[in-house]
This record gives C-alpha cells, structure tokens and sequence, in this order.
C-alpha cells in the first residue's frame, strides 16, 4: 500500500472491478520468483509480433496455452517452437479466489487454464484492444507485479473514448467479465521506479489469467 490512506475499492464499470493491495507482499515476491522461472526456455519470455509485421513493446509468454495475435497455440509458434509450460494449480486457485472476491461467484465451475505473462519495461506499453480469443464468458483476472501503470479500461464497442484510467499499483487486483467482458483495455504508461523495493524488479509484470473453453 502506498500512500497514507488505504485505496478503496472501485467498481470501474458495471462487471469491472478493481481491488487495491489485494496480494499482500509476500505472495507478490513468490509470483516474481515463480515468473523469473517460468519465463525461461524453453516456450519462455519472447517478443511477439504483430499481424502487420511489428513487434509489440511489452514481452510476454504463456502458461497452459500460448497466445499470438491469430490465437491460442500449444507450442510457442512464434517462438522457439517448444511445448508451453502447463498452467499452473497454484494460479488456477488463485484465479477462482480472485473471482470470489470480486463478487463474481466461487466460480468453481470455471477452470482457469491459461495464464498470459507480459512484462513491461519503463518504454513499453500495450495498445487498446480486446480479449476476445476465448471461447467462454469467464471472468479476466488481472495482477499487478512490480511498477504501477496507468491501466485504460474502456467499453465494448470502440478504442476510443468513453474510457477510465487506473492506476494499477503493485498487489492490486483487477477483474472484468459480464457486460464488461469485451471492453477494450490497454497500458498507455508504465511508472518506473514505483515497483516495492523488496521484490528486486524493475519494470511491471502483469499476470492475467482466462478460462480458454478450448477443451
């Protein structure tokens, strides 16, 4: 928690909910410790490109499945080829805790099998855009790690405004499914050097687990 007030809770949009200092610090460091191994070869931390021939600034890797812009693989196609890592049981349990706290249900009937990893350096950023890969309606659950960022949530219909940004510190929780499912989001910012000193980590990790429905 920064600051000399705790941060409340917010309901950003009908379905969107943001929950400030959710992860207390030492789960944190285990999820970067975790990170740091996950994030090896092979199916590791990698540059992803985008249709029209870019490369995205924020890097990224999977668990469970893979992600490219075209969708869900299970080997890392635009990478080193290898099989994913599987998700993990740890993540999944904490996906559905995540979902109970937020209001959502127990969600004991979602099985949470994807996580997608980005790391942010103080340059990067992520365009608005829509999680729309899934075959399901599940809840998103985001986590912050590390730096905080601005983090734009908007509707479902354009990129552009109506839209809110939060800033999303580290431990925070942020959670969108119903008639937010679809809302286009994005990290216009990262705000370097405002990541807790006890986890080691320059830059943001965002950890954002799916219910695939992919079978």
């Amino acid at each position: 928690m920064n600051g000399l007030f705790p941060r409340a809770r917010q309901d950003i949009a009908p379905g969107a909910v943001h929950v400030p200092d959710w992860l207390p610090l030492p789960g944190q460091l285990a999820l970067v410790e975790a990170c740091r191994e996950w994030a090896k070869a092979p199916a590791g931390l990698r540059e992803v490109l985008t249709p029209g021939g870019g490369r995205m600034s924020a890097r990224q890797f999977g668990l469970g499945r893979h992600w490219t812009p075209r969708g869900y693989t299970r080997t890392a196609v635009d990478g080193d080829g290898a099989p994913v890592k599987p998700m993990p049981h740890r993540l999944a349990d904490l996906a559905r805790r995540a979902v109970a706290a937020t209001g959502f249900g127990a969600a004991d009937g979602c099985a949470y099998d994807v996580a997608l990893i980005n790391y942010y350096d103080d340059a990067a950023h992520m365009g608005m855009h829509q999680d729309r890969d899934e075959q399901t309606d599940a809840p998103v659950v985001s986590l912050s790690l590390g730096d905080s960022c601005t983090f734009r949530f908007g509707n479902t219909e354009t990129r552009t405004k109506p839209y809110n940004d939060v800033e999303l510190q580290s431990g925070d929780l942020f959670v969108f499914g119903g008639p937010s499912r679809l809302a286009f989001h994005g990290v216009p910012r990262i705000h370097a050097g405002t990541a807790p000193p006890e986890l080691g980590l320059s830059g943001r990790l965002n950890i954002t687990l799916r219910v695939s429905g992919l079978g």
